[in-house]
Parts: C-alpha cells; structure tokens; sequence
C-alpha cells in the first residue's frame, strides 16, 4: 500500500478561533485525507483572536494531529497602553468603535506598522523554528504549507525551508503591502522598505506561492515569485444540506462580515434613503441587517441618512448558522474594499453568497476578479461604489422581484467552488512540488 503524503500546516487560525481567516486552511484540512494527504497543524496554543467560534471544531476530525505551542504578542502591554480590560478582544482589522481615535490608539497602530515587522505574531518565529526544525528531523514530512496574514508565518517557513531543504508552500489570503489596510497603518520609509524586502525574500523562497484569485497570482509573479497557483476559496456543500429556512417576510438587505471604513457604501445609503421618501411600499417592508463588526463612521452616516431605525445589528454569529441566515434573506449585500489591489479581491464569503441562492447586491471594482465570476455565472454585475444612478436601479429592480416572489435562482456553475473540488486542485499542485 502507498504510504500518505504527510503536510505541515502552519496557520495562527485555527478553531476555536473564528472569523474569515480559519476558514480556507480548516477546510483544506477536513478534505485532504480523502485526498490521500495527511495534514498536520502547528497553530498559537493562545492566539490573540478576535472572536471564538466552537461550533468550527466539527469540522476538525478527531484523529488530526495538532500541535499547539504557546505564543508571545504584545497585545497586553497594548492592552494596558490603551487602558482596556486584560479579557477584551483587539480590533485587528483596524476597525474604529468610536467617533475620534484616540492619540494611545494612534501611537499603538503607529507600534505595529513600523515595530513589529511584518507584524505582532514576529516573537513565535525564532521559537516555531527552532522546535519545528527538531519535529522534521523526527518526523517525515513531505511539504510545508505557511498562510497569512499574519505574515510572520511565512518567515517561519523560509527559515525552515533554509535549514532542511523541505519544499514550502507559501500561501497569501491576502496580499502583503497591498493589503487594503496597509496605508492605515501609519508605516514610515524605513519600515516600509522592510516589509517589501521581507515581503520579496518570501515570494522569491518559496518552491510555490499559492492565493485566490487571478490577478492577485499576477502581482506576486511581478514580486518576484517563480511558480505561482491560485486556488479560489470555496464553500463546503455540507454546510448547505438539509436546512430547513423560512425566508424573511421583509425585504432584508443583509451583510455578513466586517464592515470597514474603505467599504462604507454612502450611495447605497443614499439610495436607500431616497427610495423611502418616495415609495411607501418600500418603506414598509425594508429591513437592513448587519452582521459582524461596523466601523463608527459607517454606523454616523447611517444615523444621518435616517436609516438606523432600519438597521438590525448582530455582532457575530457562529459559522455553522451563517447558511440559514444567508437563505433567509431577502438580498445579501457585498463589499469589496476600495484599494490598490482591489482587482483581485474575492471576499471568502462571496461563494457562500452563491451558495445561498439569494440574490447579490455587490458593490466595488466592476472591472475585478470579483465581477467577473458573477458575470461568469450569470448572476448580475458589480457596481462602483460612485454609480448612485445604477445602485437605485439594481434596489428597485430587486424590490420588484421581491413582491412577485421572483428572486429564488438557483445559481449554475458553482460546484467547482466547492471545498472538497478545491482540494483536489491543492493536491494535485502539492503532488508537483513533492
């Protein structure tokens, strides 16, 4: 019988930490047996996560190793910096709770931009190195698999890849200086020199560089990268079998995720706004659900257009709710950040979106990776942020199908984008490097 390929997956999301960023390895994992390839996991013992989620521990099988080591990062000296309690979670994204940022949280975002390079996870990487370099000399692996962000697991990888010669695979969910956060971070001349040259060391290393989306895998080729695969995130058809929904009897415009200030969609609230002052029907039925974290400034304009008595807020829901809730609703609402690297964003919740069968209301680059797979399927368009005249259009039009209960399409053409379809494309690029 042929012995398992066996790979090391290093990823500082892991269950019970929750959010977008588990999603893609976690997956990965469930399905890579069934694929021939054993996965092992080595993941922070004490993450700073922004939320947990036990319900993602169902999709961890029992007999997985996984190893957990604990992590030094200076989010309590943060902590104490900005006077917040020991127990409360860190905003990571850059996401801002309050009306005026205040100079302690200025200073602390200046810290992790121009201190902390490539970020505050730096002080688990001499560590992991060092008691990794050990585990692969005891233990036989066939290929190392580093995902960020956080991007200090890249230098883990790099640094192992040095030592032992193993082949590496380094996997970008999002890019690095392209990041559409990256210019909040207050990042000086000198730092930023560093992180494009720790960022092209990485690229330039590894046996593979691995992202989701097309244009993305072209900018990291320009960085440098020799051998460069995109593999899209997906959706897991299990997660969908067998729900039992009641579909909102309002017109609820729904979005699931984060909310940051570069996806503050004012003409839609604008929009919205006009629509109510001229069609009582609308006004009587419209709902607005946001699920997930808001920034300030989203939830002040909100306010100023009059909607927030429209607006139903939901801070988290576990991950295993997140299917019902999508077919619930009337419309799903999708952000894509305005940014540089805007092109090749595919937000992971996109293919659940579909998933649903709901109808997308999508917002940013209509040019992008992003419109082009909802062109592709067939299942509308993209529309720029500044086209108020378009966003109406794209409201009336899904209202009106609302009231003639015309907006249940079943979308074709989706199950390439399946989890389990996805892992057989991961294996078949691993089977090359190995």
């Amino acid at each position: 019988m042929e012995q398992k390929k066996k790979v090391l997956i290093i990823t500082y999301y892991w269950p019970p930490s929750g959010g977008a960023g588990v999603q893609r390895w976690l997956k990965f994992a469930k399905y890579l047996p069934e694929f021939g390839i054993d996965p092992i996991i080595y993941t922070p013992s004490n993450p700073e996560s922004t939320v947990d989620d036990f319900t993602l521990l169902n999709d961890v099988a029992e007999d997985i190793e996984v190893i957990k080591r604990k992590i030094f990062e200076p989010y309590s000296i943060y902590k104490i910096f900005t006077w917040k309690n020991q127990s409360q979670k860190v905003n990571q994204g850059l996401i801002s709770e309050h009306k005026k940022t205040s100079l302690l949280e200025n200073i602390s975002v200046w810290m992790r931009g121009n201190l902390f390079i490539p970020d505050a996870r730096k002080y688990w990487i001499k560590p992991s190195v060092r008691f990794l370099s050990k585990y692969l000399k005891e233990n036989k692996i066939d290929a190392i698999i580093t995902t960020g962000p956080p991007h200090s697991m890249h230098l883990i990888g790099m640094q192992l890849k040095e030592k032992l010669g193993i082949p590496w695979v380094a996997d970008f969910r999002d890019p690095w200086t392209k990041v559409d956060y990256y210019h909040l971070l207050k990042i000086g001349k000198w730092a930023d020199k560093k992180h494009r040259k720790l960022e092209k060391e990485v690229v330039s290393s590894a046996n593979l560089v691995l992202t989701v989306s097309e244009s993305w895998a072209k900018d990291l080729k320009e960085l440098g990268a020799g051998n460069v695969k995109f593999i899209t995130n997906g959706y897991d058809k299990k997660d969908f079998e067998n729900l039992k929904v009641r579909i909102d009897d309002e017109f609820s415009i729904v979005h699931i995720g984060t909310i940051h200030k570069e996806r503050n969609p004012n003409n839609l609230w604008k929009a919205i706004s006009q629509l109510l002052d001229i069609n009582p029907d609308f006004k009587q039925k419209l709902k607005i659900r946001l699920v997930g974290k808001v920034d300030f400034s989203i939830l002040e304009e909100i306010k100023n257009y009059r909607l927030d008595s429209y607006v139903e807020r939901i801070s988290y829901v576990p991950h295993n709710e997140i299917p019902s809730l999508m077919k619930k609703s009337r419309v799903l609402l999708l952000l894509i950040s305005r940014f540089d690297g805007s092109s090749g964003m595919i937000p992971g919740k996109v293919f659940e979106y579909l998933a649903s069968e709901r109808p997308i209301l999508a917002l940013g680059n209509s040019k992008g990776d992003t419109a082009k797979l909802i062109s592709q399927l067939n299942i509308g368009d993209v529309l720029e942020y500044e086209n108020i005249d378009r966003i109406k259009t794209s409201l009336v039009d899904l209202f009106e199908k609302y009231k003639t209960q015309a907006d249940i399409k079943p979308t074709v053409g989706i199950e390439k984008y399946n989890r389990r379809n996805l892992t057989g494309d991961l294996v078949e690029i691993l089977n090359e490097i190995c």
